[in-house]
């Protein structure tokens, strides 16, 4: 039951979407509001199998059962600085419980122009999708809770990049953001 609720989430995602988000940077002690609007539309098998390739990840016999989507954003900063971006999708997943988690490939990074691997989680009691992306410099771990196939809540920490096997400590950015479908 659990993989069908998972699949019910970024069913709820596919459509166009508005943001207002702040964003705290905390190490040069600012505060940027910005407002996205963005598309998520279903990813065709051929784009699918072009991101497993990409990251170099094992090709299922099935690859309809693996959640894809293709996303594409235009955000602008109270600042008047655009930033354009489109980027595949795949969720992964490892498990079929309470909390599912697995791996979250996409063809571009937003941090780093490449091909990247995160984990994720989605916890169906809050109907919350965690991911944890490690780039060079930096740890992004990103909250979507879906309120309503209407709403979304946004959360964004970013880290600096510890040690290997070191906790996250360093913070540098936390963004808020509410999205709504338009």
């Amino acid at each position: 039951m659990s993989i069908q609720e998972f699949q019910a989430f970024f069913d709820c995602c596919v459509g166009k979407w508005s943001t207002e988000r702040t964003y705290h940077y905390l190490t040069k002690r600012e505060v940027e509001r910005s407002h996205t609007d963005f598309v998520v539309e279903p990813i065709t098998d051929t784009a699918k199998l072009q991101v497993l390739q990409d990251n170099q990840f094992p090709i299922p016999t099935n690859l309809e059962i693996l959640p894809g989507y293709h996303l594409e954003f235009e955000t602008v900063s109270e600042t008047g600085e655009k930033v354009s971006q489109q980027l595949n999708m795949l969720f992964v997943t490892e498990g079929n419980g309470k909390i599912i988690t697995g791996q979250y490939l996409r063809d571009r990074a937003y941090e780093e122009d490449r091909p990247i691997v995160a984990d994720f989680q989605f916890d169906i009691s809050k109907c919350e999708l965690l991911m944890t992306t490690k780039y060079t410099r930096v740890v992004a771990v990103d909250s979507i809770t879906l309120i309503n196939p209407n709403l979304r809540i946004r959360k964004i920490i970013t880290y600096c990049r510890p040690e290997d096997n070191q906790p996250l400590q360093e913070v540098v950015l936390v963004g808020f953001g509410v999205e709504q479908k338009a």
